[in-house]
């Protein structure tokens, strides 16, 4: 009697399974740690259904142990860095998309990752999830290698020399800068709650998420003091009219956050999102505003008007809060190629207007 209670402590070790104390007396079944329930009117308790829908489950949140010397170990050794530990929310989550992509190969050795290996998952990565994908996995195998390298889990980085998956020419410019009349025509035709957060990405060039999150003690007499998420910078910005006005318009809530949704509550990046691409469909249908506009296509917008006007890369990395200048210079070149465009054209102009012949009438 003793061996068979053990073997069903075993059997159900983790899990919380008792009977109502009243009528109806229905068994009920979760996994104390998880969280999971089972159905006992679907798995009739201790049945040979009910003992698989347990391993079902045991297995589905099993902690699959890292081999030593797999990329599954370099990978759990980086992810317990103080390296890894020190990047921001979003930046672990990007990285773990990554990871999770990788596991089904997390058991290969390390010495087998040659450049060929790494192009081989650069292109499956492109095959299954396109080229902004692919180039995220390289990346990140890039930067765990490297991080390996320092710490003697590797003896070189295959990353090295393995070049980027290539844009299709034909696809569209990601989050492409709003042309004037678009932002106008937007800001026209948001709700109040809405106001304040488009006004704080299309004027400060802050991330969506940033906006969404900025605490109410962010905003002073002085100017705004938030830091961006991602690279964890710190911008100080004055505050000017266009702000000002939003902030002075913003609907009254108690939300510890200085923009709230329609509920005073603090906004979480897809109920915005929603909200926004209802208000985009609505302007695109009725030719108020072209396709492909996107939230973080506003920083963009603002990086690209600081080039425009002259502005070099420190300066436009500074306002943005860049973690370097690679992305400003970006913005310059695309500014610099405009004004270059502009000027030819407008020498173009002249020299046509001296090639006019006079005409003679007969």
């Amino acid at each position: 009697m003793a061996n068979a209670r053990e073997k069903r402590q075993n059997k159900y070790s983790g899990w919380k399974i008792q009977r109502d104390k009243k009528p109806p007396f229905r068994w009920r079944a979760y996994h104390r740690k998880f969280g999971e329930k089972i159905d006992c009117q679907k798995f009739e308790i201790y049945s040979l259904a009910f003992d698989m829908e347990v391993h079902r489950i045991n297995e589905l949140h099993k902690v699959k142990e890292a081999k030593p010397g797999t990329l599954g170990m370099l990978i759990k050794k980086y992810r317990a860095s103080p390296k890894f530990q020190k990047r921001a929310i979003r930046t672990k989550a990007d990285y773990q998309k990554c990871f999770d992509w990788l596991k089904p190969i997390e058991d290969t050795p390390l010495e087998r990752f040659s450049r060929g290996l790494v192009a081989q998952i650069r292109d499956e990565a492109e095959k299954q999830h396109k080229f902004r994908f692919a180039n995220y996995v390289r990346s990140v195998l890039s930067i765990i290698f490297a991080w390996g390298m320092e710490y003697e889990y590797v003896k070189e980085n295959p990353v090295e020399h393995i070049s980027l998956s290539e844009r299709p020419k034909t696809l569209p410019d990601a989050n492409r800068p709003w042309m004037d009349a678009e932002r106008e025509a937007v800001l026209a035709s948001l709700p109040p709650h809405m106001f304040l957060p488009f006004s704080l990405m299309m004027f400060y060039g802050l991330d969506p998420q940033d906006a969404l999150a900025l605490p109410k003690t962010a905003i002073s007499s002085a100017g705004i003091d938030t830091r961006r998420n991602k690279t964890g910078r710190p911008v100080d910005l004055p505050l000017f009219a266009p702000v000002e006005d939003a902030l002075k318009a913003a609907p009254t809530h108690s939300a510890i956050t200085l923009c709230a949704n329609s509920r005073g509550k603090p906004w979480t990046y897809n109920g915005f999102s929603t909200n926004w691409d209802r208000i985009k469909k609505k302007l695109e249908n009725a030719g108020i505003i072209q396709p492909g506009l996107t939230l973080k296509g506003l920083r963009h917008t603002v990086g690209t008007i600081l080039a425009e006007m002259g502005k070099d890369p420190t300066t436009i990395a500074l306002v943005l809060g860049h973690a370097t200048e690679k992305m400003a210079k970006h913005y310059s070149r695309h500014a610099d190629r405009s004004k270059q465009a502009q000027s030819a054209v407008a020498d173009f102009e002249v020299e046509l207007n001296k090639r006019k012949t006079k005409v003679v009438k007969l």
